[in-house]
C-alpha cells in the first residue's frame, strides 16, 4: 500500500491489528485504581455478542414444565412456532425444554454439563415486575430507551442503565486485575469484531486482531522511505501534548502488532473450524489463547460479535442459519480449549441487547422486546442446568410489559456480569466498582449460581 499523505497514514494506522480505544486509551492520564485479585491462574472470558436481539423464545421452549408447556407456547407463537418434534429436547430437573433445531452442538454441551442457560435476562435498575414497570412510566425504574438497539446495546455493555457510560464492564473488569497482568506484553481486553464501550476501561487498553490476523504497520507501508518517515513522525517531539499522546498510542500499537506478528505463526490449533464468520473469530481467540504465556497474560477477556438477529421478518430462516453457525462454532471452540487443556479456565458466554415479542408481527417475524435466555459454555460452568426463573409465556403475565409477551427481565445483566466476575477473581467488595447499579440487588442474589467456585 502506498501511502501518498498524513490522512492515508492515520487512516492506515487506525486499521492496525491493535487499533487501540481511544477512550481507554487516553483514560491512561486519569489516576489507576487497581485492586488485587485473589488468584493468579489463568483465566478467561470470551463474550459472543448476538447483535440485533436474538429471539431467545425460539431458542429455549418449555416443553413440558411444572408452570407451562408447549401447548402454551404454540398457541402465542403462531406462525413462528417450531413443531415440538423439531426441538432437540434437555431435562431442567424433572422440567423438559427443548433448544432450536439448528443447536444440535449446544445440546450435546449441555447434556455433557459443559453449557448452563441462564433465562430471561436483561437490562434492569432494580428487580421489576408488571405492576412496577406500569406505575414507573417511563421514569427511573426502568432502564432509558428501552427497545432501542444503539441504547441497549450500550447499556448491555456499559451496565449503565440510564444516561451515557464512558466504559465498559469488560473494561472496568480488566482495569481491576491489572496487578495480575503486570507482566504482560499484551493488552488484557481483545477485540475480534465490533466490540463497542464493552472493551474500553479507565485504564487498560483494548486491543483490536482481526479473524485474518494481525496487520502491521510496517507491513502495509512497503516503500522504506515512507517507513523511516513514518517513524521519524512517531518519535517527533513538537511539544502539543494531544499529538506527543497520539503518537505513543500509535507506536504501543504498532508493538504491539509486531509483538502478535511475531508470535501468532508459532501456534498450533488442529481442532478443526466450520468456515463462518464467528468460527473465524473464535479461531483466532483460540490462537492467542496458545500464546497466553509467550505473553504473559494471566486474565484475558474477548469480545466477538455475530450479526444478523434484527429479525422483523423471515425470522424462521434466518435463524436457522445464524443458530447453526453459532452452535457449531461455539463447539469447536470448546474442542479447542480441551486441546490447550485450558477448557476449565476459559468460559464463553453469549449476549444480545434485547430479546424480541412472543408474538408475531404479521411480516413472519418479531420485535423488539426485552428479556432473554442465553448460553454459558465451559468446563468451569455448572452445566445441564438452567439457572434464573423461566417466564410465563402467557399474555398480559407478570413477565409481560403488554400483552405481547415482551418479557420484563428476571434477571439483570448486573447479576450476570457479577457472576462471571466473581469467578474470574473480582473479590465481592469491588464488584460495585464494575457494576455500579449492583446495590440495587440484593447482595446474595449477585452470584446466580452457573459457575463453579
Amino acid at each position: 500500500m502506498l501511502i501518498r499523505s498524513r490522512r492515508d497514514f492515520l487512516r492506515t494506522t487506525l486499521k492496525s491489528v491493535t487499533a487501540l480505544g481511544a477512550m481507554g486509551a487516553m483514560s491512561k492520564f486519569g489516576e489507576m485504581n487497581a485492586l488485587a485479585a485473589g488468584s493468579t491462574g489463568y483465566q478467561a472470558l470470551v463474550c459472543i455478542f448476538l447483535a440485533g436481539g436474538n429471539d431467545g423464545h425460539n431458542t429455549v421452549i418449555p416443553i413440558t414444565t411444572a408452570q407451562q408447556n408447549y401447548s402454551l407456547y404454540a398457541a402465542n407463537r403462531g406462525p413462528l412456532a417450531l413443531s415440538q418434534g423439531s426441538l432437540l429436547p434437555i431435562q431442567v430437573g424433572s422440567d423438559t425444554y427443548g433448544l432450536h433445531p439448528s443447536l444440535i452442538e449446544i445440546q450435546s454441551l449441555y447434556n455433557a454439563k459443559k453449557a448452563a442457560i441462564l433465562a430471561n435476562v436483561g437490562m434492569l435498575v432494580a428487580p421489576t415486575n408488571r405492576t412496577s414497570y406500569l406505575a414507573a412510566n417511563g421514569g427511573a425504574a426502568v432502564p432509558a430507551a428501552l427497545f432501542s438497539h444503539s441504547d441497549q446495546s450500550s447499556q448491555w455493555q456499559t451496565s449503565v442503565p440510564n444516561g451515557l457510560g464512558g466504559t465498559g464492564w469488560g473494561g472496568r473488569l480488566a482495569d481491576s486485575l491489572q496487578t495480575v497482568n503486570s507482566g504482560a506484553q499484551f493488552p488484557p481486553v481483545t477485540s475480534i469484531e465490533g466490540c463497542g464501550l464493552f472493551c474500553t476501561g479507565q485504564n487498560t487498553l483494548p486491543a483490536t486482531v482481526p479473524p485474518s490476523g494481525p496487520v502491521q504497520l510496517n507491513a502495509a507501508v512497503t516503500d522504506s522511505n515512507v517507513q523511516n518517515a513514518v517513524n521519524s513522525l512517531l518519535t517527533f517531539s513538537n511539544g502539543v501534548q494531544l499529538v506527543q499522546a497520539a503518537n505513543t498510542i500509535v507506536t504501543r500499537g504498532a508493538n504491539y502488532a509486531n509483538t502478535l506478528a511475531a508470535q501468532i505463526g508459532s501456534v498450533t490449533i488442529n481442532t478443526v473450524f466450520p468456515g463462518n464468520p464467528i468460527a473465524d473469530q473464535l479461531l483466532m481467540v483460540a490462537k492467542l489463547i496458545g500464546l497466553r504465556n509467550t505473553l504473559g497474560m494471566t486474565r484475558q477477556i474477548f469480545f466477538c460479535q455475530l450479526g444478523g438477529f434484527d429479525t422483523h421478518g423471515a425470522q424462521l430462516e434466518t435463524q436457522v442459519a445464524l443458530l447453526q453457525q453459532l452452535s457449531q462454532a461455539v463447539s469447536a471452540f470448546y474442542s479447542a480449549t480441551q486441546e490447550l487443556t485450558v477448557d476449565s479456565q476459559v468460559t464463553t458466554f453469549t449476549a444480545s441487547e434485547f430479546g424480541r415479542t412472543l408474538s408475531p408481527n404479521g411480516n413472519d417475524g418479531s420485535d423488539h422486546a426485552w428479556g432473554n435466555h442465553h448460553f454459558i459454555i465451559g468446563s468451569g460452568v455448572q452445566g445441564g442446568a438452567m439457572y434464573g426463573a423461566f417466564p410465563s409465556l402467557a399474555f398480559g403475565s407478570p413477565n409481560d410489559t403488554n400483552t405481547r409477551g415482551t418479557l420484563i427481565p428476571t434477571t439483570a445483566v448486573d447479576q450476570y456480569g457479577a457472576t462471571l466476575a466473581s469467578w474470574f477473581g473480582v473479590p465481592g467488595s469491588s464488584l460495585a466498582t464494575i457494576f455500579p447499579n449492583s446495590v440495587n440487588f440484593p447482595s446474595a442474589s449477585l452470584n446466580v449460581g452457573f459457575m463453579g467456585a
